[in-house]
C-alpha cells in the first residue's frame, strides 16, 4: 500500500540542470577540458565530486591534482551554481508538481526527498515547497551515490516506512536504477528510450497525479 513518496529535485520539482551544466562548463573550460551538452548528460543523478572526477577522467587529468585542489575545484563549481540559483521562485516549480505534493499532503502520505544536491533545501526554500517535506535525505552522509540505492532506502528509513511502501520519481536513468535497487516502484520523467527501466513513464511532470498513480499501481 502506497504511504510514502520520494522526490529527486532537479527535473522532477523544478530545472536547474541549466544551471549546473554552465557551472560546470565553467569549471571544466577553467581547467581545459572540453565540455558539451552531450557530455553534461553523464552528470545528471550523480553527486558533485563524482561529478568532479568524470570531467577529470574525460580529460585525463585526474591524477594531476590533490585532494584540497579537488575539493577546491568542487567548491568553485557550487559558488558559480549558487550565483545562478539565487533567482530561482516559485514560478520556477515544473507543471503539475505543487498540485501533486498537496495532493499527497492531503491524502496523508509522508514525502521525501532523495537529491544528490546538497543546495536541495536552499532550492526548496527559493520554491517555497519545504512544507510538503517530511525528510530530507542529506546527500553528505551518504557512502554511495545514485545508481546506488542507499539514497533511497535511507529515505525511507527517515520516512519510517518499508520500502515496498514507496514510490520514487527521478528524470535521470542512474536514478531510476537507485529506486530499482532499492526494491521500489518509479516514475521515470523523460523520453521512453532513457526512462525504459522505469515502471512508469512520463514525458512531462504535468502527467503525474494521484489518482493516476493509485490506478497505476492497482490500488
Amino acid at each position: 500500500m502506497l504511504k510514502g513518496i520520494i522526490f529527486d529535485l532537479d527535473g522532477v520539482i523544478t530545472d536547474t540542470a541549466e544551471f549546473h551544466y554552465l557551472a560546470w562548463k565553467k569549471t571544466a573550460e577553467e581547467i581545459g577540458v572540453p565540455f558539451d551538452r552531450e557530455f553534461n548528460e553523464e552528470l545528471k543523478g550523480v553527486s558533485r565530486m563524482e561529478s568532479l572526477y568524470k570531467i577529470l577522467d574525460h580529460g585525463n587529468i585526474r591524477s594531476n591534482y590533490t585532494e584540497e585542489q579537488l575539493e577546491k575545484l568542487a567548491t568553485d563549481k557550487n559558488q558559480y551554481y549558487q550565483e545562478l540559483i539565487n533567482d530561482i521562485t516559485p514560478k520556477d516549480v515544473l507543471p503539475g508538481m505543487k498540485a501533486f505534493l498537496s495532493e499527497c499532503k492531503d491524502a496523508g502520505l509522508k514525502i521525501a526527498l532523495a537529491s544528490a544536491s546538497k543546495n536541495g533545501p536552499f532550492i526548496l526554500k527559493r520554491l517555497e515547497v519545504t512544507s510538503f517535506f517530511d525528510t530530507i535525505v542529506d546527500p553528505g552522509s551518504l557512502n554511495k551515490g545514485k545508481p546506488d540505492p542507499e539514497i533511497f532506502i535511507k529515505a525511507a528509513k527517515q520516512l519510517q516506512l518499508d520500502v515496498s511502501e514507496c514510490v520514487g520519481i527521478e528524470d535521470a536513468e542512474a536514478g531510476i536504477e537507485a529506486i530499482k535497487g532499492a526494491n521500489m516502484y518509479a516514475i521515470g520523467v523523460g523520453t521512453r528510450e532513457r526512462m525504459k527501466k522505469a515502471d512508469w513513464q512520463v514525458d512531462s511532470t504535468e502527467e503525474i497525479t494521484l489518482a493516476k498513480l493509485k490506478e497505476m499501481l492497482g490500488e
